[in-house]
């Protein structure tokens, strides 16, 4: 009879090998990976100009303009493309005649498939400001205007 016993009840068994590394059932290792800190930037403040992310590399201005016009007056859309290849780099921008028609078009079209692609409307953060040029930890390289023109006789 205690045969039969410890027969029907079931013990857990840990698991053997490379599973037994992997397994939260027989894992004894207190340890943690830290998770990591990212910073989000803070949301974008509400413009006419909008971010448009996750563009197919298809997508030309007509098709985006034509998509966010319903939405809205559209005055500009522009799809950033390669020099070389011509074609998008994924990434483009739109201007609305409204902050209302903004909003109406990132809730509209945020989210939303365009050319087979999910698309991510947000408004546009100002571009920040070049290194100024009177830096000078910035010397070096052939864009540096202020240092001394090698060849040439700066008398």
């Amino acid at each position: 009879m205690a045969l039969r016993a410890a027969a029907t009840t079931t013990i857990p068994v840990a698991p053997r090998g490379i599973r037994a590394l992997f397994s939260t059932f027989s894992s004894n290792f207190p340890f943690n990976p830290p998770q990591p800190q990212v910073e989000k930037p803070p949301p974008a403040e509400p413009s006419t100009n909008l971010f448009v992310s996750g563009l197919s590399k298809r997508t030309t201005s007509e098709g985006l303009r034509d998509a966010f016009a319903k939405h809205g007056e559209v005055v500009n859309a522009r799809v950033v493309t390669d020099r070389v290849s011509g074609y998008s780099k994924g990434f483009g921008f739109v201007r609305y005649a409204t902050l209302d028609d903004a909003a109406a078009g990132i809730k509209g079209m945020d989210g939303q498939f365009l050319d087979g692609w999910v698309i991510f409307a947000e408004y546009s953060r100002p571009r920040p400001p070049p290194p100024s040029m009177q830096d000078n930890s910035a010397a070096g390289g052939y864009g540096n205007y202020n240092a001394p023109m090698y060849g040439r006789n700066n008398m």
